[in-house]
């Protein structure tokens, strides 16, 4: 039952006695407890009284500084920086140590502050989020649930995350590997599995390429090969897809053409084309395929409705089409740069949370354009900001050097060779994938040495 002050309203939910369990456990025994704190997410936020709060601030900067915490040490350190009165004096100090006569209790009294300061933080969003519904009326009602549910999904975040036992992990990574098991979802392309082993758990993969270049057609492809058990092992997984860009309608058309391999341009279907597009229809309509075309969509919204699609549709993989048509209220005011690196913070946030590959696709500068360059990109080339290099754990580069100036007149127009360079492989090699890419199907093939011409027959 909640407390109510004299004028009659609730007071928010706080334990007075487990925070001075807590600061006099710390006098007695400050590394143990300071520890305890650490690995709980005890800050000095956590405690409601103000006292506690200053005093709970001194005894981290005292531990941080090397220097002896005890009750002299302590006091004289608060009197210096004037800070003493503030607390209660000596008084006040004395009375923990008399009232915690020892440390053994720390953990319990922690988890108590722990549980009454996540209420205080769940009844401070509740509350933000009754002020948005009457205040913000210029804002659609699907806006203000998206950003409430942000915000408690971010408290959700901070929970204590539980470590596996590593004798566990070990045993369960060898039992994968007696089993041949994969250890992430597969591309469904021999070069490029060979590479990457298929695209991991926790993974931010980053897709980048020049315009035109097929980075959508890769990334959609990728997805199919997922969905429908393009694999060793004929496993199916679930996709689950934001298209900044195309509409919902615009990507099943374009991957019921492609999947049919029949040019998507053209007007009036044939008749000899129709049988192939109902077995196309037939295998995607068995595919487990998400998607949200929702166009300009900030990133903590993208955030919640991916959390959706995994408590929903349990999905393997996302994939984001494109970076730089996502946006960040939160840091819009700072510049493109500094918007762009909070948004490639928050992919790789995701990819962790919801323990899945994150495909995002990415634009490329016009660096590889330019002269001097052999038109191939780099890493330096990754549009806005280098946070997307540094947040990436793989980051693919796709190229077609037919189109390149710099291989005009060495490169045959009409082969369809597209590379896709492994730039950064944080845990596996680096190196360049070739395939092919049919551009009026929209579709890409594992490279072989026949030509285009005959690929089609």
């Amino acid at each position: 039952m909640s407390s109510i002050d004299q004028s009659g309203y609730r007071l928010p939910p706080y334990s007075e006695e487990a925070e001075r369990g807590v600061l006099g456990s710390a006098l007695i025994d400050s590394e143990k407890v300071l520890e305890l704190c650490s690995d709980n997410q005890i800050s000095a936020d956590s405690f409601h009284v103000p006292a506690h709060r200053h005093l709970f601030e001194q005894l981290q900067e005292m531990t941080q500084s090397g220097k002896a915490v005890d009750l002299l040490t302590v006091g004289e350190y608060l009197k210096k920086n004037g800070r003493l009165d503030s607390v209660g004096g000596y008084v006040f100090l004395e009375g923990l140590i008399d009232s915690t006569p020892t440390s053994a209790h720390a953990e319990y009294y922690i988890g108590f502050i722990r549980q009454k300061h996540l209420l205080r933080n769940i009844i401070e969003e509740a509350t933000a989020a009754i002020d948005r519904c009457y205040t913000e009326t210029d804002e659609e009602a699907e806006g203000i649930l998206s950003r409430t549910e942000s915000a408690f999904f971010e408290l959700s975040g901070q929970q204590i995350s539980k470590t596996e036992d590593w004798k566990d992990s070990v045993a369960m990574t060898m039992a994968k590997l007696d089993q041949k098991q994969s250890f992430g979802v597969p591309t469904g392309y021999h070069g490029l599995d060979g590479k990457l082993r298929g695209l991991h758990q926790t993974d931010m993969i980053v897709l980048a390429a020049r315009p035109s270049m097929g980075k959508t057609s890769l990334a959609m492809n990728i997805a199919e090969n997922a969905a429908l058990g393009k694999n060793k092992e004929h496993k199916k997984f679930s996709v689950g897809v934001f298209s900044l860009e195309m509409s919902q309608e615009q990507l099943v058309r374009r991957m019921l053409f492609s999947k049919a391999r029949i040019p998507a341009w053209r007007e009036e279907i044939h008749k000899s084309d129709h049988g192939k597009l109902v077995s196309a229809a037939d295998q995607l309509g068995k595919a487990k395929i998400v998607v949200d075309d929702s166009a300009g969509l900030d990133v903590m919204d993208m955030f919640s409705r991916a959390r959706r699609m995994k408590r929903v549709y349990d999905i393997d993989l996302v994939v984001i089409d494109y970076l730089q048509l996502l946006h960040d209220k939160r840091r819009m005011r700072d510049g493109r740069q500094q918007e762009t690196a909070s948004i490639s913070n928050t992919i790789k946030k995701m990819a962790k949370d919801l323990n899945v590959p994150v495909l995002i696709l990415s634009q490329l500068s016009r660096a590889p354009e330019q002269g001097g360059r052999d038109g191939k990109p780099r890493l330096s080339d990754l549009r806005d900001s280098g946070a997307i290099e540094q947040d990436a754990d793989v980051v693919l580069l796709l190229t077609r050097p037919a189109f390149n100036d710099a291989h005009k007149g060495d490169v045959d127009e009409d082969d369809p060779l597209a590379e896709v360079i492994v730039a950064k492989h944080r845990n596996g090699p680096t190196g360049t994938v070739e395939m092919n890419f049919f551009k009026e199907f929209t579709r890409f093939e594992d490279r072989d040495m026949r030509h285009a011409a005959d690929e089609m027959e």
